[in-house]
This record gives C-alpha cells, structure tokens and sequence, in this order.
C-alpha cells in the first residue's frame, strides 16, 4: 500500500456562527464533505463545549476529517487528512468552507508518507490563502 496521503490544514475565518455552535449541523456538514470528496464513512463523534465551541471528527477509510471551533470569533480550525487514491479531500474543504459561510481561508496542503532513502519518510508542503466571496446573514 502506497503511504502518500493529503493533509489539508484549514483556518477558516468570518464563519457562520450559528453553524459553528451546533454539532448536529457540524455533524452533518461533514458527512455531506466526506462524500463530496469521495470517502467511506466509517465512525463519528461530534463534543459541545460549555458555553459554545464544538470539537469532532469523522473516522473515514482513508483518514479523517476534524474540527475545532470558536463561534464567538467566526473561526473553525479544520482537518482533512487522506491516503489513497479514491478520495478528493480538496472538495470535502471547500464544501466544508461554503457550508460554513467562511468568508476567509488559509489552506495549508501537506503531502506526507513521501519515501526517502533507508525507511525514512518526509513531507511537503503547499500554502494559499483564499478570500471568498460569501456575506454572513447575522
């Protein structure tokens, strides 16, 4: 098995607020992405802290998708992390930053698992940042 995988490291700014704090629509948002980007579904665990803020992941058969949010500051921290060829984790983002009407996003794209010489593995790494054009209705 090939140990390539896409790492996609999100921070996603000028968020919905309503959406951030409630995860059963976070929840939801990420099974939609996960099939948006092609992947299998296998677990998912979604935590409300106390007053607001929620953390939670989807265990799919090639990674994961996570998320960490501050719905007083718009902000979400999100995780797409894939192996293998069959998933598209860039379209599982980028449905994620629409349901979350980010107006703001710095992607960090790693590509890990890259082979060097003697068993050891290394990674890349590709930064954009995207200004999106969406308006919050608050």
């Amino acid at each position: 098995m090939d140990t390539i995988g896409y790492h996609y490291v999100v921070e996603a700014s000028g968020c919905d607020p309503e959406v951030l704090k409630d995860p059963n629509k976070i929840r939801e948002i990420f099974i939609g992405a996960a099939k948006a980007g092609n992947m299998e579904i296998k677990a998912s665990y979604f935590f409300r802290f106390s007053p607001t803020g929620v953390s939670g992941v989807v265990i799919v058969a090639e990674s994961h998708i996570s998320v960490h949010t501050w719905p007083e500051e718009g902000y979400a921290a999100l995780d797409v992390y894939t192996c293998g060829e069959k998933a598209d984790p860039e379209k599982a983002v980028d449905y994620i930053l629409e349901q979350f009407k980010a107006q703001y996003a710095h992607v960090s794209e790693v590509k890990r698992g890259i082979k060097e010489e003697e068993g050891t593995f290394t990674h890349m790494i590709l930064t954009w940042e995207e200004k999106l054009d969406r308006r919050n209705e608050r």
